[in-house]
């Protein structure tokens, strides 16, 4: 029979990379369980630091804690709205990111002293406002 190897708190962070107060503060927010020993210390199975591990890659994602509570605690169409609303975001985050660079692209090569005498500046200006997100710009342009 093989025994599955449990880690203490200390060594299940270092496995994972991460501080050891992250876990506690994992427990505390109700996004693990670890088993407790007889004397109380904190168990961390291979099934608990695969938990971990989704939970890291759902933060790198951009989900909250409360989100990442949200999705393993809903229902199938629940997690389905959640995970649209998410990437509905980061496509909007895409599209601002894109239009900065291409506003950064032309500013580089820009010539006019003010932004407002630009047609190509005034016309990322007014497609920002347009689309809902504004890409920030600045009043006038170094010669």
């Amino acid at each position: 029979m093989t025994t599955v190897q449990e880690l203490r708190i200390g060594d299940a962070a270092a496995e994972l990379g991460i501080e050891a107060h992250v876990l506690r503060h994992w427990e505390s927010v109700g996004l693990l369980h670890p088993e407790r020993s007889p004397s109380g210390h904190r168990s961390y199975t291979p099934n608990v630091l695969d938990r971990c591990r989704m939970i890291l890659i759902l933060q790198r994602t951009g989900l909250s804690l409360a989100q990442i509570r949200e999705l393993g605690s809903s229902a199938h169409d629940e997690r389905l709205r959640l995970i649209a609303g998410k990437r509905a975001e980061i496509s909007r985050r895409l599209a601002l990111l894109r239009a900065t660079d291409r506003f950064l692209a032309h500013l580089a090569e820009c010539r006019h002293p003010v932004i407002a005498e630009c047609p190509e500046c005034s016309a990322f200006t007014r497609a920002d406002r347009g689309a809902g997100s504004r890409v920030p710009t600045p009043r006038a342009v170094a010669p």
